[in-house]
């Protein structure tokens, strides 16, 4: 089974883009109308969707870690820091992921991109 993901609010519409025309199940905050979720509530949706969540955003990447350090589950989040990573290797990246993963494998895990 392939891995769907979450996106969050900051995530450019050109990586959206470049996973859906390469068959990547991708379902956005704007989408889901979840754009003014604190970071946590954000976190709790994908995980109720059983998506893990791409960000860009620090403050998620340190709920994630409070949830590991706490032993809460959640669906698993893959983070990337903006100025350090393409589009390019963000598509590249997030499809083996999803074509290549299962959802159990990224369960309570922190990623970093790229790879």
């Amino acid at each position: 089974m392939a891995i769907a993901f979450y996106f969050d609010v900051h995530i450019p519409k050109p990586i959206t883009i470049g996973l859906r025309l390469r068959g990547v199940d991708v379902l956005t905050a704007q989408e889901d109308a979840t754009t003014t979720l604190p970071d946590p509530e954000l976190l709790d949706r994908a995980t109720a969707l059983g998506r893990p969540l791409f960000t860009f955003d620090d403050d998620l990447l340190a709920e994630a870690n409070r949830r590991q350090a706490e032993g809460i589950e959640f669906a698993g989040v893959i983070y990337a820091k903006p100025l350090r990573v393409s589009t390019g290797d963000c598509v590249r990246d997030l499809e083996i992921i999803a074509k290549a993963g299962e959802p159990e494998d990224l369960k309570n895990q922190i990623q970093f991109l790229p790879f």
